[in-house]
Formats: C-alpha cells, structure tokens, sequence
C-alpha cells in the first residue's frame, strides 16, 4: 500500500477544495434569519469531506486498474468539488455580488441562448426574493457544471477507444510482421520495375525481415506527424490527457500503411506515376506511406481537441486552479 499519487487533476482539485474551505470560513456566523443558506453550508462541508476521500484514497494496484479505466475516482472527485463550489455560492449572503463571476462561469459553458444563462445574466439585486435569487443563481451553475462533468465522461470514452484501437492495430502489426518472417512469400513486399531486376526492402532477395523493416520506417515516419502533434497541443489540465494515445495510434497505423502501400507498388497499382528502381527509394517511399496516415488522423486529433476543449476544468473562484 503506497500515498495516493500525485497528479495534475489531483493538483487542481486539492487547491479548489482548499479554496471553498477558505470561502467557508470567510462566511462568518449564520443569520438566523437565512436558514437555507446554513444548510447550503452543510452541503458545502459534506461534499468537500467527499472529495477528501477521493483525493486520500489508496486504491491498491489491481483496483487501480479498474477505476484508471472506468474513471469514477475522478468523475466522482470533480463532481462533489462541483456540488461544494455551487454550495458555498448559494451559501454566501451577498452571493449576488458575485454575479460577474457566476455569469462568466456560466458563459463558458451554456449557450447564449439558455434560459438558464440567461436568467442569470438578467438577474438585478433585490428584484426577487433572496430564495428565488439563489435558485436561479444554484440552477446556472449546476447545469454548466453539469456539462462540464459529461464532458470528462466523453473525453473518458475517447480515451478508452484509442486505447482499443491502439491494441488492435499493434496485434495486426505483430500478425504481418510474424506472417511476414515465417514465410515470405505471404506478403511479398518487393517491387519489379520494367527492365529491372527485383527491389526488395532488405536488398537482395525476399527476407523475412522486409515486413519488420518496412514497418519499422513507416513507424519512423509517422513518429515525424506525432512529433507535430506534440509541439502543436497547448498544456491542458483535464482529467484525461489522450495525446499519448493519438501519437501510438500515428505511429501503428503509419506502419500498416507503410505495409498496404509497398505491397500496392510490387501489385503495379502506381505503375506509370510512381517509379521504383532502387532499395533506397523503396525505403523513403515506405517512410512517406507511413507519414500518410497524417490524412486519417487528422480528423480524429480535431475530434479529440473538441472533446478534451468541452471537459476543460471551469475555473474556480479565482480563477484556473
């Protein structure tokens, strides 16, 4: 049993948590004439004491497994930080005075065009009663928090699908390469040009190795598109971070590529645009086929910056943790 490992959403959570305990002890003593904000208090104290468990947990190395994958220690974690922020909100007796900052949380999440948001941008001091005020204030809030929290849930199943998919690539790259070294002649990987004598990946004649090595170079090159896509991702703090996944995924699909593409130019598919007359040329062709795969991907890096955007952590009261 090791201390619960210290990571960048744990980071943020703690400093969040800390935050709506020093909001709490800035409240001062109850009003007896406000019940409804003693028990938000309450509220307030419950789900911090939640998210202390979360944070405190030692989960132990097999169920670590288990809730790496599922995600309900995080989910769980920003959800009761969320519930402790709307609740030292409601709490606070001049809540109201607040109200840029609530509007501008609200923003970021809910559209222009939500009655939500909007009832609470059109909100003025003192013209409902206190308990109306707070409830449109406690609804904003919870609805773009709310989407905040299934937001984490979608950035979590993306997640999990590059992780599948990466697997599935990697035993198809393994099943070639093994296919490729038992016999040769399966996937015949060297190309005849007119006049020519055979151009094969190794030099010389057919080789086991010629699978492996033209997965290797159109690994290489797809290496090159991941090293773009690295440079490219500005630093988030979301509970899950999947460009690792989408580089493995670059990486493996650039080395099946690089296999289709050369066994496309031994079959003559590009005969008369693409000319072959070299090992050396075969091998920058199977690093090019392997950069390629960049035209696949790029739509699934957009899709994973608009869903890793949409779980973006809502600043706290001061701001990003």
């Amino acid at each position: 049993m090791g201390k619960p490992r210290a990571t960048d959403w744990r980071l943020v959570v703690r400093t969040r948590v800390e935050r709506v305990r020093a909001d709490l002890a800035a409240l001062g003593p109850v009003d007896p004439l406000d019940q409804e904000s003693a028990r938000w208090r309450e509220v307030a104290e419950r789900e911090a004491a939640v998210v202390d468990e979360v944070l405190e947990d030692d989960l132990g190395r097999w169920r670590t497994v288990v809730v790496w994958w599922s995600g309900w220690h995080i989910e769980r974690g920003w959800r009761a930080l969320h519930e402790a922020e709307i609740a030292v909100a409601a709490a606070s007796p001049g809540f109201l005075g607040r109200l840029p900052g609530l509007v501008a949380r609200v923003a970021e999440q809910l559209d222009e065009t939500d009655p939500r948001r909007r009832a609470l941008e059109e909100l003025r001091p003192g013209e409902f009663p206190v308990g109306v005020e707070r409830a449109v204030v406690v609804d904003a809030l919870r609805a773009a928090f709310d989407r905040s929290d299934f937001a984490h849930t979608g950035s979590r199943a993306l997640r999990n699908k590059l992780i599948a998919a990466s697997a599935v690539l990697f035993l198809v790259n393994t099943a070639l390469g093994v296919v490729g070294l038992l016999g040769p002649g399966y996937l015949p990987l060297c190309v005849r040009p007119e006049r020519l004598a055979a151009v094969c990946p190794t030099g010389g004649a057919a080789s086991g190795a010629d699978v492996w090595l033209v997965q290797a170079l159109g690994g290489f090159g797809a290496v090159l598109a991941a090293v773009v896509l690295l440079l490219r991702r500005r630093p988030s703090l979301t509970p899950y971070v999947t460009v690792g996944y989408q580089a493995t995924i670059k990486v493996l699909l650039g080395a099946s590529l690089a296999v289709v593409g050369v066994l496309a130019l031994g079959a003559g598919v590009t005969t008369g645009l693409i000319g072959v007359a070299s090992q050396s040329a075969l091998l920058l062709w199977a690093v090019i086929l392997g950069y390629s795969q960049q035209v696949a991907t790029r739509l699934l890096d957009s899709y994973a910056d608009r869903v890793l955007e949409q779980a973006r952590p809502l600043p706290g009261h001061g701001g990003e943790g």
